[in-house]
């Protein structure tokens, strides 16, 4: 994953008004990090870095789809009485104290076979999903949908809480079966979501919901790729409560990738020139990962390893990025798309030309990988009680 970030941050470059390259933008992993001290990872600083990219015939866009997103968006939500809840699927305290203690001993009985590798992206997993103060943040930063008032009845707004409130039940439900399971140092855990929390994000969407609403369809879908593959590597290590665990989570993350997908597919319909200039954006920037500022109070590259060892498991790899990329490409019918001159043209070229040249260069950098195999290292997890796992 390292040898393509690099790639699509020094070779895929953004262009111009005028069709040419821009200077490449920082961020990329391996300058986020300082490997030579134990630093927590910062955000990118550019001197040119735009905040507000939104002129106001564009928020009135928005504006004008509130009645749509009461409409086609948030039936996509549940009924609280209608969700699921993490104690359902939790050992349950109010039992009797020798019926609960037995329900805890089959957990850790069933936790106790699960590899270390595995562990250490359920445990990043997990903390991607707690650090969700973040994300309400970030969708309350773009202008013409964020809350102005923080109970508002906009339909924008209710869909970024009502959204919250659902996503909010993952990072606890993994929380507490993690904490059940004893496999991991909960201490060290949890001073990575506070060191994370305190860092934020930094993916360079501009206060524009044209940009935010792409990465997010990009983001959700992710997720849902991670919690398929790990409710997979659960069934297979002999764990089906997890499984389940992860495949409930999964089912929440693409019904909202639905909701913004559709949003994306409506703003195409309405704006399209804008919009395809937006999916360039954020393609051209790279789908940075909400939790790329990691850190535990060690390892300054602890994102950098974690990512590694989800893609050595299957987990989500550089051949998720492409799918992801076709599956929205089509989903989007990008290259049916009619009308786009100039500048969108170009913008939607690159777009549909991104994912087989990504690919490409993924299978060069896996033959490499497999020439360097015998230098192959690992790294220590302080989740894990600092046991070293092959990256």
């Amino acid at each position: 994953m390292q040898t393509l970030n690099h790639y699509l941050n020094t070779q895929i470059l953004p262009r111009g008004r005028d069709g040419n390259h821009r200077r490449r933008r920082g961020g990329s992993m391996p300058q986020i990090f300082g490997a030579a001290t134990l630093q927590p990872p910062r955000a990118s600083l550019e001197t040119k870095r735009k905040t507000y990219s939104m002129p106001p015939e564009k928020v009135e866009v928005f504006n004008s789809l509130e009645s749509w997103v009461s409409q086609r968006v948030l039936p996509l939500l549940k009924p609280v009485e209608h969700c699921w809840q993490p104690q359902k699927l939790l050992p349950d305290p109010s039992l009797p104290w020798d019926e609960f203690s037995e329900q805890v001993k089959e957990l850790r009985d069933r936790t106790a076979e699960l590899p270390d590798e595995y562990l250490v992206v359920l445990v990043g997993d997990m903390i991607t999903e707690d650090a969700l103060p973040t994300y309400q943040s970030q969708l309350n930063s773009w202008d013409g949908v964020r809350d102005v008032t923080g109970s508002s009845h906009n339909p924008w707004a209710v869909w970024i809480r009502s959204w919250t409130a659902e996503e909010n039940r993952h990072g606890d439900l993994l929380k507490t079966y993690l904490y059940l399971s004893g496999r991991v140092d909960m201490l060290m855990i949890e001073k990575t979501i506070q060191y994370l929390i305190g860092a934020g994000m930094d993916i360079q969407n501009e206060n524009n919901p044209y940009l935010g609403f792409v990465y997010t369809s990009f983001q959700e879908r992710a997720a849902f790729v991670s919690h398929g593959n790990t409710a997979r590597l659960a069934k297979e290590s002999g764990d089906p409560v997890l499984a389940r665990i992860c495949g409930t989570i999964a089912a929440d993350e693409k019904r909202h990738e639905n909701a913004y997908i559709r949003i994306i597919e409506k703003l195409l319909e309405v704006d399209p020139s804008e919009t395809m200039l937006a999916i360039a954006d954020v393609m051209h920037k790279k789908i940075t990962m909400p939790a790329h500022l990691m850190y535990d109070g060690r390892d300054p590259m602890l994102f950098t390893h974690f990512s590694m060892v989800a893609s050595k498991l299957g987990v989500y790899t550089a051949n998720d990025y492409s799918d992801i990329l076709e599956f929205l490409v089509g989903r989007w019918r990008l290259e049916k798309l009619e009308g786009l001159k100039g500048e969108g043209k170009r913008a939607q070229d690159f777009v549909c030309g991104l994912a087989p040249r990504i690919r490409k260069l993924q299978e060069r950098a896996d033959e490499r990988a497999r020439k360097m195999k015998k230098q192959s290292h690992g790294a220590k997890f302080s989740w894990i009680f600092n046991k070293e796992v092959a990256l």
